[in-house]
């Protein structure tokens, strides 16, 4: 979860446990305020985020990529509703990453 002030700092800031909350505050600014326990989507701000695998794919030996990895995400169920059907309509199988390492982007037409 990434952690921003409202100045837009995101280094200058501690955190302290107080009463079963975290207490945040701004080295930059002052400012001190609560941390929202529930993870939030950073381009809507709504809290309705579903964790699903992410496969992490490497270039194999000729054309053939591997995958090597999974990693969790949160995705949005309004801001990345495509990216949800598409996890969904190929359960079990990890949501595949937006690009493919298939070309090197020195490679790539332009």
């Amino acid at each position: 979860m990434d952690i921003a002030c409202v100045c837009g700092e995101t280094d200058a800031l501690s955190g302290e446990s107080r009463n079963g909350s975290i207490e945040l505050s701004c080295h930059s600014c002052g400012r001190v305020w609560i941390r929202d326990e529930a993870a939030r989507c950073p381009r809507c701000a709504e809290s309705d985020l579903q964790t699903v695998p992410l496969a992490i794919v490497e270039k194999g030996r000729g054309t053939q990529l591997s995958v090597v990895g999974v990693r969790v995400i949160s995705l949005c169920s309004s801001c990345d509703e495509d990216r949800l059907r598409e996890y969904h309509d190929n359960r079990p199988n990890p949501l595949m990453p937006s690009e493919l390492p298939t070309v090197a982007p020195e490679d790539r037409l332009k």
